[in-house]
């Protein structure tokens, strides 16, 4: 498979690009800056530069033509204000949908936030993030062309995975390792029958394989 994912330089995306690229797929990574590029060769991806802030639909598209599916995993980052939350967090992930429609990729997975809602109250720059994430959300969940799938995972570590997660429409609010985030995007990539999901995910009891399948066509 050729899996495109906007935010390529993002620490879940790495982690996911290694993955898929030990798995045999063919990973592409789109990136803001080229001096990011040699990362992603290192962990097996295929640099893009391309800034989702200022591109053209037309001009993502053509990066996702051909491609079996399209991970949105870009993000702001933690020390941007609210209006970077708007134009990343949302805006360009509206506009990474869009450009997936017109060149007809139909699987598409987004990283998005546990609490992410468009309503979501407060002043604060955290609050704007969780509206930010959750009209993203709607926004692509919206698209009957989309075969699409949001995870939202808990509290984002960097402890080493230990691959035992849970997987659900509904798990409370808990920690979950980055390296976990990436295996179960890698798994659910290749479940189609996960389309039309919104999950949450946290440390678990549940191998990630055995967790994306018992989700899978629910």
């Amino acid at each position: 498979m050729r899996i495109v994912i906007a935010g390529g330089h993002g620490r879940i995306a790495l982690r996911l690009e290694r993955l898929l690229s030990a798995g045999g797929h063919e990973a592409v990574g789109i990136i803001r800056r080229p001096e990011q590029a040699e990362d992603l060769r290192t962990a097996g991806a295929e640099p893009v530069v391309l800034d989702l802030e200022s591109a053209s639909v037309e001009e993502v598209a053509e990066v996702l033509r051909g491609a079996d599916a399209a991970v949105f995993a870009a993000g702001a980052g933690p020390g941007s204000g609210a209006a970077r939350k708007e134009t990343v967090d949302r805006d360009a992930a509206v506009l990474f949908a869009d450009a997936a429609e017109r060149a007809g990729v139909r699987r598409f997975l987004v990283v998005s936030s546990m609490g992410a809602d468009a309503a979501h109250a407060g002043d604060e720059v955290f609050d704007a993030y969780l509206r930010a994430k959750g009209a993203a959300d709607d926004a692509v969940r919206s698209r009957a062309g989309l075969e699409w799938t949001v995870l939202r995972p808990g509290m984002l570590t960097d402890d080493a995975g230990k691959g035992l997660v849970r997987l659900e429409a509904r798990t409370g609010r808990g920690p979950i390792p980055r390296d976990d985030v990436a295996a179960v995007l890698a798994e659910l990539v290749e479940t189609p029958a996960t389309a039309g999901l919104t999950l949450e995910l946290v440390t678990g009891p549940t191998p990630v394989m055995v967790a994306v399948k018992d989700v899978a066509g629910n």
